[in-house]
């Protein structure tokens, strides 16, 4: 297995690793899950995201070929904003989703998932224009903060003052570092981009912070869920549309009509019983017949009880539809629910 540059501080805090996208990447630490995602959710936990593919394109045109790779318009995007779009393939389906980010006119940086680097690498490259330069940042690292402290643990340890940055937005210092005020938990946050042989010691700092506590990637899991962020390969992949998906914000307006008018939808399904349902769980409709499954499932730690969502025709999705999920051979009561589950706390 490949390992991200923060492996052996994994393995010093004696983390509970496992493969993950072909890394060997922490699922949970001491704390343990649990804590973890509350941690979190009170605090400021820092992630390891490393295993992320962060890539460049830049050159004159290369705005005109990003919105051809994907549904959205980045005309109006100002420079140092990100926005979260998808790519897609020439059946409307979604290659990866992804965090694109304005750092020049014709300059684009890109975040984008582990499990997807080597198809959207090649992607890009076979489409892209002679006149354009893509870079892939392969000797980078990712970390996350995230949480309500991480405000000022960035001031207090890095003393860098981001308050002025809004969400979305990009901070530069130099070359050796960019952070972004974006994440995905829900909560205030950022993520930092650094050269690899930087990660160790800004990873050291930031834990040295009591505020600060190192979070696995099972937790970043729960929190993703609990705001119905997608998780691809599981919650949309290649035979799903942006419109199906319930994605159509982030498509400029004039493309929503290339995309076929979705049969179904993902939707937010809570469990009003005892009871986890996990991804492939089926769901069912009041009279018992089969109309989907989960895409992803999970325990709610902040909400307290089983949460999910999946893909339903589109005349069950509406929001206090009545359904029930399928755990362990038992239907248990569940109900069509607005994503997301929990409110964001992202800087306004």
């Amino acid at each position: 297995m490949k390992t991200t540059p923060l492996h052996a501080q994994h393995v010093a805090l004696n983390a509970k690793m496992a493969e993950f996208a072909g890394y060997d990447m922490p699922l949970y630490y001491d704390l343990g899950v649990l804590k973890e995602h509350e941690w979190v959710r009170s605090s400021a936990g820092l992630f390891d995201v490393s295993h992320m593919g962060q890539v460049a394109i830049k050159g004159v045109g290369a705005q005109d070929f990003l919105q051809s790779l994907t549904p959205s318009s980045f005309e109006k995007l100002p420079i140092n904003k990100a926005k979260y779009t998808v790519l897609v393939n020439p059946d409307g389906g979604i290659i990866d989703d992804l965090m694109v980010t304005k750092t020049g006119a014709d300059d684009f940086h890109m975040v984008i998932n582990a499990g997807c680097k080597e198809k959207d690498i090649a992607w890009i490259k076979s489409h892209l224009p002679a006149a354009l330069e893509f870079t892939y940042f392969d000797d980078w690292a990712l970390l996350a903060l995230q949480g309500p402290q991480s405000e000022a643990v960035m001031r207090d340890v890095l003393g860098i003052d981001l308050s002025a940055v809004p969400y979305m937005g990009l901070w530069y210092r130099d070359d050796t570092m960019f952070v972004s005020r974006l994440g995905y938990t829900g909560e205030d946050g950022f993520e930092l981009s650094v050269p690899a042989a930087d990660a160790p010691a800004l990873w050291t700092a930031l834990l040295a912070d009591d505020r600060v506590k190192p979070i696995g990637l099972a937790a970043r899991d729960s929190l993703r869920l609990e705001m119905g962020y997608c998780l691809y390969g599981h919650d949309i992949d290649a035979t799903t549309s942006p419109l199906e998906a319930d994605l159509a914000w982030v498509m400029a307006k004039d493309r929503i009509a290339d995309f076929a008018p979705p049969h179904r939808k993902r939707v937010g399904i809570v469990l009003l019983d005892k009871g986890i349902a996990r991804e492939g769980a089926g769901i069912l409709n009041t009279e018992g017949i089969k109309i989907g499954v989960l895409s992803s499932g999970g325990f709610s730690p902040t909400l307290k009880h089983a949460i999910g969502q999946g893909y339903v025709p589109s005349e069950y999705a509406a929001e206090g539809t009545d359904v029930s999920v399928v755990v362990r051979g038992t239907p248990l009561p569940a109900r069509v629910a607005k994503m997301p589950f929990v409110q964001p706390r992202t800087k306004k």
